[in-house]
């Protein structure tokens, strides 16, 4: 757990998971913690079983007793009811993080296609940005995500997390930026040569930045 530890802290950065910017990624850095918490307490079961199968040897009734005690409560009955709190924890968190409407809804465009992201607005109709989208912040967004090609993926990692562009149909993705700022996205899907650089930006405004976007789209 501490070497984990140790190792995300060089994890900083415009693509880091674990320093989200938003609720939603927050929700969903939440929930690796808590995987991790939950695995790193099964690794550690199982590294005392194992020791414990060293030791020297007991007597027969007390070595079949113990054994039974082990491998029923420890070796099954513990890692399943971690498990399935996990996946009880995931489910809820899943569900929280599925669109809904709300007053303050936002709802832009993104399509897809080898080696560019085109961004349209609900709001503004002939306005459409390359490669860089405009969203206000502190509020919630939705991202129709869809394709003029082949299948991409549309992950902006302190945001939110990620959602595939298939041709012929689209995807929605709630995204929000609590503060005002730059915010890094990519492509998370092998689509060929030139993925790897298949990114775009995430520019999210104060109240008066969105005002004055919207006003110079129109």
């Amino acid at each position: 757990m501490c070497a984990t530890v140790g190792a995300l802290s060089g994890c900083a950065g415009p693509l880091s998971i674990v320093e989200p910017a938003g609720p939603a990624a927050n929700t969903i850095a939440t929930l690796w913690w808590v995987m991790l918490a939950g695995a790193t307490a099964i690794f550690v079961l199982v590294t005392v079983l194992l020791a414990l199968g060293f030791r020297s040897k007991e007597a027969a009734g007390d070595e079949k007793r113990q054994e039974r005690s082990w491998i029923i409560g420890l070796g099954l009955l513990f890692p399943s009811t971690v498990l399935l709190a996990l996946l009880g924890y995931g489910l809820w968190v899943g569900e929280r993080l599925l669109p809904r409407d709300g007053p303050d809804l936002v709802q832009v465009q993104a399509e897809g296609r080898r080696w560019e992201w085109i961004f349209g607005y609900g709001d503004l109709p002939a306005v459409r940005t390359l490669n860089v989208l405009h969203i206000p912040a502190g509020r919630p967004v939705d991202v129709a995500i869809t394709t003029s090609d082949v299948i991409h993926s549309f992950w902006v990692p302190r945001l939110a997390g990620k959602l595939d562009a298939i041709p012929g149909h689209v995807n929605v993705l709630r995204i929000e930026a609590s503060q005002p700022g730059t915010y890094e996205g990519r492509s998370a899907e092998y689509s060929g040569v030139g993925y790897d650089h298949h990114g775009f930006t995430v520019i999210a405004h104060d109240a008066a930045g969105w005002q004055n976007f919207l006003e110079s789209g129109r």
